[in-house]
C-alpha cells in the first residue's frame, strides 16, 4: 500500500500541474540578471566620460558585482533551502529592482561601485533560486533537462536583448536608462511569482551558521581581490597579505562545513568526479570568455566607431548560437556522452578565441561574427549540460546549495576573468606612446583617449587616438590568445573528469 501511495505522489510530481508556467517566471529572474551584466559593457564609454573613473575604477566597476555575488551565492543558496525558494526570490528581485535605481543615477565613480556591489547581493539570492525551483518542479529527468535548456537559452537571451536594448537607450537617452530596464521585469517577475510558483525548502535544514557565512565572503572577495590586483599591479605585500587572509578564511570554512552537522555547504558532493568536473568545467569557461566579453563592446565602439546600438546587434551570433545550443544539449548528451558534449563544446569555445588572436583595427565583421556564433554554440552545450549535471548529482532538498556551487564557479569564473584578462588589455594599453602633450587620463583607458582628444589639438589629437587605439586592439588580442588556451586546458580536463558521466532518463 505505502509503495502505490509513493508511486502516486511520484507520478503527480512528475506532472506537476503549471510547472511550464512557473518556469516561464523563474526564466525572468535569469533574464533579469543576464541583461544586467550585459549592458554594463555597452555603457562603460558613457560611464568613463561622465564619471571619469580611473583604469581601476573602471575595473572595480566591471568586476564588484561579480565579487560580492561570488562570496554570497552559497550563503543566499543554503538560505533558500531554509526559508524557502519561493520567498528568497522574490524579495531578491524586489531588492534587484530597487538598487538598480541606485546604479542608474549615481553620481561619482564609487557610488557606482557601491551600488554594482548591493545589486550583487540582491543577485546572489536570484540564481541559485531559480536552478534550485527547477530541480523541485521537474521530476522527469527529461523535462528537467529542457527546462535547464530553456533557463540557459534565456540566460543567452538575455545577453542579446540587453545589448540591443540597452544600445537603442544609449543612443536616446542618457546612460543610467539601462539600469532601469530592470524595474519591469522585476515587477512582473514579483506579480506573477506570488501566483505561480511553489514554495520548497528543506525539510531538515539545521541552523544558518553565521561564522561559515563571514568566512566565505571574506575568503571569496579577498582571494579574489589578491588576483586582481596582482594581475594589475604585479606582486607586492598587500595583495599578498589580503590574499593569505582569503586562503585562510577559506580553509577556516572548509574546516567547519566538515565539522557541522548540517554544513552551509555540504562539502562531501565534491567526491563526485562528475560533480567536481562540472563545477571546474564552468569556473574555467567563464574564466577564459569573461575578460573578453567584458572589452568587446569597448573595441566595437570605440575601435571601430559603431554606435551602441549597432554594437549590440554586433554581438547578437552568440546568443543565437547559445539559445539554440542550449535548447538541444541535452538530448545532444543523452545521444552521444556528457564528456564529448561538455569537451567539444569548450574546445569550440577555445578555437573561436584563438580565431580572434588575429583581431586587428579594420577586422571585418564576418570573422568575428563566425567567432562569436561558435563561441555561443560551445557555451550553450557546455553550461547547459553541467548545470544538468550538477542538479541532477544531489537530492532535490539541497538543490540551493549545489545550484549556489555552480553559480559560485560561474561567478568567480567571471571577476577572475575580468580581473586577469582584463589586467592583460588594460597594462598593454597604458605603455603606448603618445605624441607630445598626451595627458595621463588617456593612459587610463580608451574611454579616457577618446574624451581626452576632444581638448587637444586636431594634429596631436589623431595621432594619440591612433597610437591608443593600436594599443587596445593588442592588448585584446593577446587576453584572446590566453582565454582559448584556458578553454583548451578546460576541455581537456572536462574530458578525463566526465568519463562515464551520463544524464538521468528515468525519475
Amino acid at each position: 500500500m505505502t509503495s502505490t501511495l509513493q508511486a502516486a505522489d511520484q507520478a503527480e510530481a512528475v506532472k506537476r500541474p503549471g510547472r511550464w508556467l512557473a518556469l516561464s517566471v523563474l526564466v525572468l529572474a535569469v533574464l533579469l540578471v543576464a541583461v544586467d551584466a550585459t549592458v554594463l559593457g555597452l555603457a562603460t564609454p558613457y560611464i568613463t566620460e561622465d564619471l571619469q573613473p580611473s583604469g581601476t575604477q573602471l575595473l572595480w566597476i566591471g568586476d564588484v558585482y561579480s565579487f560580492v555575488i561570488a562570496g554570497l551565492l552559497v550563503s543566499m543558496g543554503s538560505l533558500g533551502d531554509r526559508i524557502g525558494r519561493k520567498r528568497i526570490l522574490l524579495v531578491g528581485a524586489t531588492a534587484f529592482g530597487a538598487i538598480s535605481v541606485l546604479n542608474a543615477y549615481a553620481t561619482t565613480p564609487e557610488m557606482m561601485i557601491v551600488a554594482r556591489a548591493l545589486l550583487g547581493v540582491a543577485g546572489a539570492t536570484l540564481m541559485p533560486a531559480t536552478l534550485a525551483l527547477i530541480r523541485n518542479l521537474f521530476h522527469d529527468p527529461r523535462e528537467r533537462s529542457l527546462a535547464v535548456g530553456i533557463w540557459g537559452a534565456t540566460a543567452s537571451a538575455g545577453t542579446a536583448v540587453g545589448p540591443i536594448v540597452g544600445g537603442f537607450l544609449l543612443e536616446h537617452f542618457w546612460w543610467g536608462s539601462v539600469f532601469l530596464i530592470n524595474l519591469p521585469v522585476m515587477a512582473v517577475l514579483v506579480v506573477v511569482g506570488v501566483k505561480t510558483l511553489p514554495e520548497s525548502r528543506n525539510p531538515r535544514p539545521g541552523p544558518w551558521d553565521l561564522p561559515s557565512v563571514l568566512l566565505s565572503l571574506v575568503g571569496m572577495i579577498a582571494v579574489v581581490y589578491a588576483v586582481k590586483e596582482t594581475a594589475s599591479h604585479g606582486a607586492a605585500r598587500e595583495p599578498l597579505a589580503v590574499g593569505l587572509l582569503g586562503a585562510a578564511a577559506l580553509y577556516g570554512f572548509v574546516r567547519r562545513q566538515l565539522t557541522l552537522p548540517t554544513p552551509l555547504l555540504d562539502m562531501r558532493l565534491f567526491r563526485s568526479r562528475g560533480f567536481s568536473g562540472a563545477v571546474l568545467a564552468d569556473l574555467l569557461t567563464v574564466l577564459g570568455m569573461s575578460g573578453l566579453v567584458f572589452f568587446l563592446s569597448q573595441y566595437l565602439q570605440l575601435v571601430q566607431g559603431r554606435g551602441p546600438f549597432e554594437a549590440g546587434l554586433a554581438e547578437l551570433p552568440a546568443a543565437v548560437g547559445a539559445v539554440a545550443a542550449g535548447l538541444a544539449a541535452g538530448r545532444t548528451a543523452r545521444r552521444y556522452s556528457v564528456r564529448a558534449v561538455v569537451s567539444g563544446g569548450l574546445a569550440a569555445v577555445g578555437l573561436s578565441l584563438a580565431a580572434l588572436t588575429v583581431l586587428d583595427r579594420s577586422t571585418g565583421y564576418p570573422l568575428l561574427g563566425a567567432a562569436l556564433l561558435v563561441v555561443g554554440i560551445g557555451a550553450g552545450f557546455s553550461f547547459t549540460v553541467t548545470a544538468d549535471v550538477i542538479l541532477s548529482s544531489v537530492p532535490k532538498e539541497r538543490a540551493g546549495s549545489a545550484s549556489a556551487v555552480s553559480e559560485t564557479a560561474y561567478e568567480l569564473g567571471a571577476a577572475l576573468g575580468i580581473a586577469v584578462l582584463g589586467s592583460i588589455v588594460t597594462g598593454v594599453y597604458r605603455d603606448f606612446t603618445g605624441p607630445a602633450g598626451t595627458p595621463e587620463a588617456a593612459h587610463e583607458s580608451l574611454g579616457g583617449a577618446v574624451e581626452a582628444a576632444g581638448g587637444m589639438p586636431a594634429q596631436n589629437a589623431e595621432p594619440m587616438l591612433d597610437a591608443a587605439r593600436q594599443s587596445f586592439v593588442d592588448g585584446l588580442a593577446l587576453a584572446s590568445g590566453v582565454g582559448a588556451t584556458v578553454l583548451l586546458l578546460a576541455a581537456t580536463a572536462a574530458w578525463f573528469m566526465l568519463k562515464n558521466q551520463k544524464l538521468e532518463t528515468h525519475p
